[in-house]
């Protein structure tokens, strides 16, 4: 597949420059696509459309904003199965995972957006002033590799329907989902310039909208080292920025806990797609006297897992999605074992064709190791044990992060632990997502939310008119 053009006032046209970038399947290590390798005048012209457009595009009528985005979201049920294979393709990950935890949910965040933008209250009417709520401006979506659909959905469906114009820069190693949004976004007729569509390097691309001065407001999921640079960028000209960074993300068992159920919701989020997911529950603490019995319930959970073939549907872990990332879940897997970490399972990956490393968990890890504090992003769980319930508290809280979390115990002393816990999200025992709920972090997880009617706030600005 070939997708050399780039989608700038809305039309498909060349790149300034002639390089390109190949997108590799993982798991065939096959190249499958090329698209442009942009550059700053590319971008330049991208922002010119989208200011262009920003012009009428933000008074038009909200009835026509939803009707447009209603017919993307049909068009993305209508291409589910599309969606589902070229996540699998350029990710890397099991169709089921492709199906269950990427391409379903977005759809499902993509209709809730369409209901909280109809339903939203633009203007409130207080003592002597109307306050509004109007769209930001011109909007730089810059997503991660690692959620391809999803993290363009949460920032192009809420901008659009906001009244922004977008300039999306997808992740160089995953744009493929990005060129599928871009054609539904064509077909169903948004005005020019609305929608841009600008693949390349971060470097090159993502680096240049937070610097520009026609951008106002830069929107970025990925590691926290990146949302740093990208952040300094963009506050050089004082944009507003929304920033999902990573995280270490802790599952505290207490005494009393269901250590089944506990133990298969952090695997849960740890095994699939290869545990390149930035809440997953990395770090398990466990009572001190119950570790050996939680060891137990890991190692006979994890047989229940199947890793193989991404097209069978079965399949529950892939590949890791490059060798970039291969390398660096075996360096940390090697730093743990230098650390004196005990493996339980797994360990260090054997060098061959494909990036899969098989799931690997550590116990007998000190709350100050590496692998105890810094984000892995793979299929790699560490195990921590504690005396008492305050010292769990204090080394789930002992850390840059604060993006996700779960606590498992009787409802009353696990609902007063979780709101102790310094983070965004988190999980008490069988809870449930709730699409309406906002996504986000504490600390250097990041700044903003995304979901729910906080994530569409993050597009809106406010003005305050005195009129009486």
């Amino acid at each position: 597949m070939e997708r050399l053009k780039l989608y700038i006032d809305g039309i498909w046209t060349e790149a300034d420059g002639r390089e390109i970038i190949e997108v590799l399947n993982p798991e065939s290590h096959e190249v499958i696509a090329k698209v442009p390798r942009c550059n700053e005048k590319d971008v330049n012209r991208g922002v010119a459309a989208a200011k262009k457009a920003f012009v009428t595009w933000q008074y038009t009528p909200l009835e026509e904003r939803l009707s447009l985005m209603e017919k993307v979201v049909q068009g993305m049920k209508d291409n589910r199965e599309l969606f589902i294979k070229t996540i699998s393709a350029e990710l890397g990950c099991p169709i089921k995972v492709a199906a269950e935890s990427h391409t379903n949910p977005s759809i499902l965040e993509a209709e809730n957006y369409v209901r909280i933008a109809r339903e939203f209250n633009y203007e409130e009417r207080r003592e002597t002033s109307v306050v509004r709520r109007e769209p930001v401006g011109v909007v730089a979506g810059l997503t991660p590799w690692n959620f391809p659909f999803e993290q363009i959905e949460k920032k192009v469906v809420p901008a659009l329907l906001a009244g922004c114009c977008v300039i999306l820069k997808p992740s160089q190693q995953t744009p493929l989902t990005a060129y599928l949004l871009a054609d539904l976004i064509e077909k169903v007729g948004y005005p020019a310039g609305v929608f841009n569509l600008i693949p390349g390097r971060g470097a090159e691309v993502g680096n240049v909208l937070a610097l520009h001065p026609d951008v106002d407001m830069i929107s970025f999921t990925g590691s926290t080292n990146a949302g740093r640079e990208v952040g300094r960028f963009a506050l050089s000209n004082i944009k507003r920025i929304a920033l999902e960074l990573g995280g270490k993300s802790a599952a505290i068992l207490l005494k009393g806990g269901d250590s089944e159920f506990a133990v298969k919701s952090v695997l849960d989020t740890v095994v699939p797609n290869a545990g390149q997911t930035c809440n997953a529950l990395t770090r398990l603490l466990v009572p001190k006297d119950e570790l050996k019995s939680v060891e137990n319930i890991i190692l006979e959970q994890l047989k229940n897992y199947k890793c193989g073939a991404n097209s069978d549907y079965d399949t529950d872990q892939g590949p890791l999605a490059s060798q970039k990332q291969f390398d660096r879940v075996k360096k940390y897997i090697q730093i743990g074992i230098d650390e004196g970490a005990r493996l339980l399972t797994g360990g260090l990956p054997k060098e061959g064709k494909d990036f899969y490393v098989e799931p690997t968990v550590f116990v007998d890890v000190e709350p100050a190791m590496r692998i105890a504090q810094e984000e892995i992003f793979g299929p790699v769980l560490v195990v921590i044990s504690y005396d008492t319930v305050d010292e769990a508290v204090e080394i789930a809280n002992d850390s840059i992060y604060g993006l996700g979390g779960a606590v498992f115990g009787s409802e009353e002393e696990a609902n007063a632990v979780a709101r102790r816990i310094r983070t965004g999200t988190i999980y008490v025992n069988r809870g449930q997502y709730d699409i309406e709920s906002p996504f986000g972090g504490y600390k250097q997880s990041g700044i903003g939310r995304e979901g729910g009617t906080e994530g569409y706030e993050e597009f809106l600005e406010v003005k305050t008119i005195y009129d009486c």
